[in-house]
Order: C-alpha cells, then sequence, then structure tokens
C-alpha cells in the first residue's frame, strides 16, 4: 500500500493566540516528529506539507518557511522544513484538503495511506484525517509526532477518530 507523511501547520511562527501552549508541546514531541520525516525519508515516502497561509496568497512558501524560522521556535521548525521535491500546499481552513488540490496530489502519488503528523491535533489534525477518510484514503495519524494546543481536547479528538471515524493512531516507532 503506497504512504505518505502528510505534514500538517509544521511551518509555524507561533506569534498567534494559542502559540505559547503550542509552542511548547512542538518543542516536546518535536523529538518524534524529526523521527518520523526521517525515517519517511529514508524509506522513500512522499513528503507533502500542508500548511495555513497565515493570510498571506503569494504562493511563495520558500518565503512562509524563512518568515517562521526567523521567529519563535524557529530552530525547531528548520528542522522539519521542506526539502526539494516535497510538495507543498497552502491551506485557508483546519483541513488540508479543504480548498486545495491536496487530493489531487495524492491521487496522482498512488497514496492510499496518509500517515499524518503536525500541529494542531484537536484542530487542523482531526479535521484533516476526517476528510481524508471521507475521501476514501486510509489514515494513521502519528500522535506522538502532533503538537496539541489543549491536551485534553487532543485525548478526545484522537478518541473519535478511532472509535467513529476509522482511522489508527499510532506513534511513530509503531508505523514507520
Amino acid at each position: 500500500m503506497r504512504r505518505a507523511l502528510l505534514l500538517v501547520d509544521v511551518i509555524n511562527g507561533f506569534d498567534h493566540e494559542d502559540g505559547d501552549a503550542l509552542l511548547a508541546s512542538f518543542r516536546a514531541r518535536h523529538r518524534s516528529l524529526v523521527a518520523a520525516l526521517d525515517l519517511a525519508r529514508a524509506q522513500g515516502l512522499p513528503v507533502i506539507y500542508a500548511n495555513d497561509s497565515w493570510g498571506v496568497w503569494d504562493g511563495d512558501a520558500p518565503k512562509l518557511v524563512r518568515e517562521a524560522i526567523a521567529r519563535r521556535g524557529g530552530e525547531h521548525v528548520a528542522a522539519v522544513s521542506p526539502r526539494d521535491g516535497d510538495a507543498f500546499v497552502v491551506k485557508p481552513r483546519y483541513s488540508a484538503f479543504d480548498h486545495t488540490p491536496l487530493v489531487l496530489i495524492l491521487r496522482e502519488l498512488g497514496v492510499e495511506l496518509a500517515l499524518l503528523a503536525g500541529t494542531a491535533t484537536e484542530m487542523c489534525i482531526v479535521q484533516t484525517a476526517i476528510d481524508a477518510r471521507e475521501l476514501g484514503f486510509k489514515v494513521t495519524v502519528l500522535a506522538d509526532a502532533c503538537a496539541c494546543v489543549d491536551e485534553r481536547l487532543e485525548a478526545l479528538g484522537l478518541e473519535y477518530l478511532e472509535a467513529v471515524v476509522g482511522c489508527r493512531v499510532a506513534r511513530v516507532s509503531e508505523v514507520l
């Protein structure tokens, strides 16, 4: 089964209302996120970034990355930034599928299983996972490679994904 690693909102300057809590979680789970990315690349899996536009619609992904690296937590963002050949889509809403070409990219690559990691679990990760399932993809959320704002809501979201949506929730070491 063809897999891809989908990184949601890892290019982040953490200068928003939930920035402090999200950055603390991002730092705490960073090692697993880096491991997921390194293992996916070592296995030759496609790596796809879906990131908030932060209100800028010029399509300049390298600029988004540079600006995030220059902000709080930039050293952590730099370690998980895109490389040549990685796909990058800019998203306007929680779901990486909502008004983006992501479904076309995944189908063009023949992807059947999306491995999700990034931020924030209880928001963008959960909504992306739900939409992926609705579009016919299998989904595994790499929970230890996802950062959250609220651990209680994260636990509820992950439980919902497993019990209702039909996603697998696992640790990076169990999947890659």
